[in-house]
């Protein structure tokens, strides 16, 4: 089958100098070990190994697309590979709530109308994208845990395709006004717990502050029940507070929408994010060509050897760099 990502319709935006910033040019080199030559070689390593990869079939291979990967693991391209096969596996095992990203659809067009959940304009004191969840946006006699998934999913792939962000990663702030047990109870604890610690490893995403408020006492077990699956890296990334000054004294009240202190209408941050929704609508559509035909090359606790694969995958030969401490 031939690529299929030629259309102009579909086709990837072409940035020859990665659209990086003489200052995030810098973030990247101290972060992530980036520089014009690692982002070449590893590149060009990552794409020979798709190439040789039988169980890849349609990947997008553009840079934009394969630099959030070797992001995400600082330029590893062994690394980098596990998390494109885990992530193409986690779309593939859970396709009701990773496929057809369609914000028009209906359901999830009302969904996200609503505020659940929404890119802010303004970005944080860090240069990075503040993404906000609300839990007044659910109805969960409507609403049910595939049209919750699929708008994490939808929010999270437009938003990868972002340079800044795939290099500074976001902040998470989520309001927990109005949650009942209804809303608890909408997801099926054992599936949630898996797809939480799944998007966890396969999402190329680096999610660098979490921020939760409004939580009442009555639901801290929630808390306690996500923190404890997933890894300690993010659960230190956790803050918990009761209410909205609390948060403000970490986060810049400009990045908030008003609602929770803020100067921007809820409503009107939730339709600046629909234009970037529909900008990336097409793009974010047609990742449904991508496939992953065996999860044989899939690193397991059981066989934790990322230069080797004893069930037939293809591991890359790699050039390894200094160690850096995680960020």
């Amino acid at each position: 089958m031939g690529y299929p990502w030629k259309s102009e319709k579909i086709k990837p935006a072409v940035d020859e100098n990665c659209n990086v910033s003489e200052n995030l040019m810098k973030i990247a080199k101290k972060e992530l070990r980036e520089d014009k030559h690692t982002r070449e070689q590893a590149l060009q390593q990552l794409r020979n190994w798709i190439n040789k990869n039988p169980d890849i079939e349609n990947l997008r291979s553009d840079d934009q697309f394969l630099l959030r990967f070797l992001r995400v693991k600082k330029f590893s391209v062994p690394m980098a590979e596990q998390v494109l096969l885990k992530y193409l596996n986690l779309r593939k095992t859970y396709p009701h709530m990773s496929m057809n990203l369609d914000f028009l659809e209906p359901r999830v067009n009302s969904f996200m109308s609503n505020g659940y959940i929404f890119a802010s304009p303004i970005r944080d004191r860090h240069g990075r994208r503040v993404v906000i969840m609300s839990a007044k946006g659910i109805n969960p006699k409507i609403h049910t845990s595939t049209d919750q998934a699929k708008s994490h999913f939808i929010t999270y792939e437009t938003l990868m395709e972002d340079t800044e962000t795939q290099i500074l990663g976001l902040t998470h702030i989520a309001d927990f006004s109005g949650v009942t047990t209804a809303h608890v109870t909408n997801w099926n604890p054992t599936e949630f717990a898996r797809v939480f610690k799944w998007g966890e490893q396969s999402f190329p995403l680096r999610h660098k502050e979490i921020y939760l408020v409004n939580v009442p006492s009555s639901l801290k077990w929630v808390v306690d029940f996500v923190k404890n699956r997933v890894s300690a890296k993010i659960k230190n990334r956790f803050h918990c507070y009761t209410n909205v000054k609390d948060l403000h004294k970490h986060v810049d009240p400009d990045c908030l929408p008003q609602e929770l202190g803020g100067k921007i209408l809820m409503a009107d941050m939730v339709e600046s994010w629909k234009k970037e929704l529909i900008a990336k609508r097409d793009l974010v559509i047609n990742l449904d060509k991508m496939n992953l035909l065996s999860d044989r090359g899939i690193t397991t606790s059981k066989n934790n050897n990322i230069s080797t694969n004893s069930d037939g995958g293809i591991m890359t030969q790699w050039n390894p760099l200094p160690e850096v401490s995680e960020n």
